[in-house]
């Protein structure tokens, strides 16, 4: 008799992997960013946050694009390579979403990893929403 092949199960590694795929891209206002560590994106919109939130102590108001620089409307670009302007308001929000979703990817792997054992459907949907 030919025994069938059984597939080991999945690793911590391949979670860690599947996790940090997930956490590379993120919507906000109905638009998709790439937000990959390994091209500096991670540390642009951390930068953009922490500007964005100086300039709202600074007294920047909702609505004036220029709070970054007085002679361009501040934007981002998705990956749809449209330029989405943003206030200071908006840049803040959008840094605290990338950070509020990349934490919650590291949260759900946590969880999968936590299991007796690792489901081999683990890169479904259904255990990353």
């Amino acid at each position: 008799t030919i025994e069938a092949y059984v597939a080991p199960p999945p690793t911590t590694g391949e979670v860690n992997q599947e996790r940090d795929k997930r956490m590379e891209k993120f919507t906000f206002g109905g638009k998709e960013y790439s937000i990959n560590k390994d091209d500096g994106s991670l540390a642009n919109v951390s930068g953009a946050g922490t500007l964005a939130l100086g300039a709202m102590v600074a007294g920047a108001q909702p609505g004036n694009l220029r709070w970054a620089d007085p002679n361009v409307d501040f934007s981002w670009i998705a990956d749809d390579n449209t330029m989405v302007t943003m206030d200071a308001q908006t840049t803040w929000a959008f840094a605290q979403a990338a950070a509020a979703w990349r934490k919650s990817m590291i949260y759900k792997a946590r969880a999968i990893k936590d299991l007796e054992a690792i489901p081999a459907d683990y890169k479904n949907n259904s255990h990353w929403e």
